[in-house]
């Protein structure tokens, strides 16, 4: 049970380990960008691949729909980015329990943006959980974990793929020691959970008050989608490749200190610069920030928006 590209490498190592696959459950094909075309869930086309049946219910909870999935006859789900909480008459369905591939150390950040609120925070490491499935919000017992580090200029991107990498290993790795008995299950401490909400709209916008490590971290945890922005002329100009600088100076917040090969550097809120690489105003390409400050009033001084 899964939906997007974070959920391709677990169903395809699983593949590649001979699992008797029985039924891939993902969601409802949907229209997207622009032009509204439906696409098909990535899940769905590595099904389509693999030969594997395919069942796109709207609401899983729905009893028709569990009737399908218990049809199947599975003794354990594998859920990675499913995108719906499975209800309990649906996780009774199977005998050993419906093993879910989580993006964080649990239980930290529980919920649906792990990845980006651990780039948010500014966290050093986040890691791979995988855990037995009850009908709360990533609250059932842990199986397996495996820390990674987070690089100082690693974005959203970056790290999603690694992980991804890692949680369809280790997936591997705890169903074999879950079937032979050899892997326990360990109840998660709530008085140490903490939560990762969905994103909001208003989180992409630059905020040139805040303290540059944090500008920085916003730029990482949105790139390369949706891309964190700021207004110049009424567009939004997104901004990409951003990095810590050691530089200090005095000025007000989003005030353009300079042009460096690398990018372009701007002050944060506590006086400490950064630099941004790539920028893509509002309709056009991504470039790297001399090709677009190229005939741009941007001069040293100016406060962006």
């Amino acid at each position: 049970m899964g939906t997007p590209e974070f959920a391709v490498p677990s169903l395809r190592k699983l593949a590649e380990a001979g699992a008797p696959i029985l039924l891939v459950v993902t969601q409802p094909d949907r229209p997207s960008g622009r032009g509204k075309k439906v696409t098909l869930p990535p899940i769905k086309l590595l099904a389509q691949e693999l030969g594997i049946p395919v069942f796109q219910p709207d609401r899983v909870r729905k009893p028709e729909a569990i009737d399908r999935i218990r049809s199947a006859g599975a003794e354990c789900a594998v859920v990675v980015a499913f995108g719906q909480i499975l209800p309990q008459a649906l996780l009774d369905v199977f005998p050993r329990g419906a093993l879910n591939v989580h993006a964080s150390l649990l239980p930290k950040y529980r919920g649906a943006a792990p990845i980006h609120r651990a780039i948010l925070e500014g966290d050093s490491g986040t890691g791979i959980s995988v855990m037995l499935l009850d009908a709360g919000m990533d609250t059932g017992p842990v199986l397996t974990r495996r820390g990674l580090e987070i690089g100082d200029r690693e974005t959203f991107g970056e790290l999603h793929d690694r992980l991804a990498a890692a949680g369809a290993e280790l997936l591997i790795e705890t169903l074999k020691g879950w079937k032979a008995g050899s892997v326990a299950a360990e109840p998660q401490d709530d008085a140490h959970a903490s939560y990762a909400p969905p994103l909001r709209k208003e989180e992409f916008r630059l905020e040139w008050t805040q303290p540059a490590w944090h500008i920085v971290s916003r730029i990482r945890a949105f790139d390369p989608q949706p891309g964190a922005f700021f207004m110049c002329g009424g567009k939004r100009v997104k901004c990409f490749g951003a990095s810590l600088l050691s530089l200090r100076t005095a000025g007000q917040g989003g005030e353009i200190v300079g042009l460096q090969a690398g990018g372009l550097v701007v002050l944060g809120g506590d006086g400490r610069s950064l630099l941004i690489g790539e920028l893509q105003m509002e309709g056009q390409r991504r470039v790297p920030a001399p090709e677009f400050v190229r005939g741009r009033p941007l001069p040293p001084g100016t406060r962006l928006g």
